[in-house]
């Protein structure tokens, strides 16, 4: 690891899509955070609260070209080939999502200017992560 850690975010416009309505739109920040190098985090601005989902980087970047993703989150091209769809699923619900794909195209260009695909593992502290897991009180 040649330089400190660091933390590349940037401001997007969700639109909520909805049944038998007009989208409705949610502010969110992408963020992409070198400690975890493999992952990056949408934090959605519902209301007073806020909702943060993480996912891996190659995940939202494979979205951009084709339907992925299992479980929780899935991603891929809308309809519409200006916008990216992300579909997002818990115990407590689901919400089909949907944002300007330029964007997500160009935040993602930034994290590989920080750091470059295939290079992740150079940034990647598995003993650390390793200890995590194992900490007992």
């Amino acid at each position: 690891m040649a330089e400190p850690h660091s933390v590349t975010s940037t401001s997007v416009d969700f639109a909520l899509r909805t049944f038998g309505a007009e989208p409705k739109p949610v502010p969110a920040e992408l963020e992409y955070d070198t400690r975890d190098p493999y992952a990056v985090a949408v934090v959605l601005h519902a209301g007073v609260s806020a909702v943060r989902w993480l996912f891996g980087r190659d995940l939202l970047a494979d979205g951009l070209l084709a339907r992925c993703g299992d479980g929780d989150v899935r991603i891929g091209p809308a309809g519409n080939p200006e916008l990216v769809t992300v579909e997002l699923t818990s115990p407590d619900g689901a919400a089909v999502l949907e944002a300007p794909a330029k964007e997500i195209a160009a935040f993602l260009d930034t994290t590989y200017e920080v750091i470059p695909a295939g290079s992740e593992s150079d940034w990647f502290d598995f003993d650390t992560e390793l200890e995590k897991l194992s900490y007992q009180d």
